[in-house]
């Protein structure tokens, strides 16, 4: 094969490793997401109360650690595309059973299980894409990468918005069952990452590989703690925001809708632009200045109806999608450099385990007691207090973690680059 034939032919394996990758993130935000629309409306159903209904949240966010190690290990161990058809054909499985749940229980058990689903695909993704795309452009396409988790929100606010009115929650849960079509393009369009085709040939026993593991103790350590930060600053601002809109600001599903989505759009920019600004300037220093800008726009995110009068009601829905769209465009715009930077500190024959596995214990400890901390804090204080003292602690603290860290901006991951 000519080098003109093989740089065609590597352009296109990034572009379809790419659209893999952002396509499992997606479709996996979107199962998680449609959740948090339509948790007061179970919670209904089954008798129950938000507090109650947030456990379900909860029970998916604990169990992604379960996923990052078992589809992180297959990862490295057997490349990245079988690990990842395997896990989305599962959380889209699960998704579907999720609409048929009877009880509360059955359900709660069935989000169980979809947390394993969606904490596999991240790490198994992020490392096939960030493996397979130039290092020059690996800012702005981790922005894209990751911004499927907006993307993923923005889809599931549109099913809440059409779909929901019509046939009610359980059809959205059987909207889940469409990602395990994905399969069918990894399997004939996405090819193996060079990077990993570069460890098989020094692969080592199980034994030896967990000695790797723990010689980067470390290093490992401090991701967890920037990530569990980083996961009270996205759930801490998301989770309980449709909820924040409808019982607070007694908005409509479609005006709820309407925020959401406009707040995603906002995130999806976000997420590019200061990615973009990472390949520039480097991580640590757009991640802290999207984060300090997060914080400095908690007045108009969360309190603006309280502070602004507008006269009418669609003039309240704009308010607060404007500060919706600013606010995301700050902390997906910190997210958007994740992807990139995680796995530019993870060591290269471990990177399908090291980033997602620590990824995903960051969820534990930072995602998962988010809204129920915020919910129990509206039994003192309005939600609105609650989030915006939440949020205003983790964006300082998520600065500082952020600016304290490593940085390896751009560094080689081997034959692909």
């Amino acid at each position: 094969m000519t080098n003109a034939a093989m740089s065609i032919s590597g352009r296109a394996n990034a572009r379809n490793a790419m659209l893999a990758g952002f396509l499992g993130w997606t479709l996996d935000a979107f199962d998680f997401f449609i959740l948090t629309y339509v948790l007061t409306t179970i919670g209904a159903e089954f008798h129950r109360s938000m507090i109650d209904m947030t456990l379900t949240l909860t029970a998916t966010l604990a169990m992604r650690p379960v996923g990052a190690f078992i589809f992180g290990l297959m990862a490295d161990r057997y490349g990245r595309r079988l690990p990842l058809m395997i896990d989305v054909l599962f959380y889209s499985v699960i998704e579907v059973l999720s609409g048929f749940a009877p009880n509360f229980t059955v359900f709660l058990i069935l989000r169980l299980l979809y947390g394993i689903g969606m904490g596999g695909e991240w790490g198994v993704g992020a490392s096939l894409a960030m493996e397979s795309v130039p290092a020059k452009w690996r800012g702005v396409l981790s922005g894209v990468l990751q911004e499927g988790y907006a993307v993923g929100n923005l889809l599931a606010a549109v099913a809440f918005w059409t779909i929901f009115p019509h046939w009610g929650w359980r059809a959205m849960f059987f909207l889940g069952g469409l990602p395990a079509l994905l399969t069918l393009f990894i399997r004939a369009r996405v090819k193996e990452s060079e990077a990993w085709r570069a460890t098989v040939k020094t692969r080592k026993s199980w034994g030896a590989y967990f000695r790797d593991v723990a010689s980067n103790w470390k290093r490992f350590l401090y991701l967890v703690i920037f990530l569990s930060v980083m996961n009270f600053v996205s759930h801490g601002t998301q989770d309980l925001y449709p909820s924040f809109l409808q019982h607070d600001l007694h908005f409509s599903a479609r005006a709820t809708a309407i925020v959401s989505v406009v707040s995603m759009v906002g995130a999806i920019v976000g997420g590019v632009l200061v990615g973009l600004y990472s390949d520039r300037r480097g991580r640590r220093k757009a991640m802290v200045f999207a984060m300090l800008a997060g914080f400095v726009l908690i007045p108009l995110w969360i309190f603006a109806p309280r502070l602004i009068s507008v006269g009418s009601v669609g003039g309240e829905v704009a308010l607060v999608s404007g500060g919706a769209l600013l606010m995301q465009f700050m902390v997906q715009g910190a997210w958007g450099v994740v992807p990139a930077h995680l796995n530019e500190l993870s060591p290269g024959s471990l990177r399908g385990f090291f980033p997602g596995f620590a990824y995903q214990v960051g969820v534990l400890i930072g995602a998962a007691p988010s809204a129920p901390i915020e919910a129990a804090l509206g039994r003192h204080f309005t939600l609105a207090q609650s989030m915006g003292m939440f949020a205003a602690i983790v964006f300082i603290l998520g600065a500082i973690v952020t600016a304290a860290g490593p940085e390896a901006h751009s560094v080689s991951f081997g034959p692909s680059q």
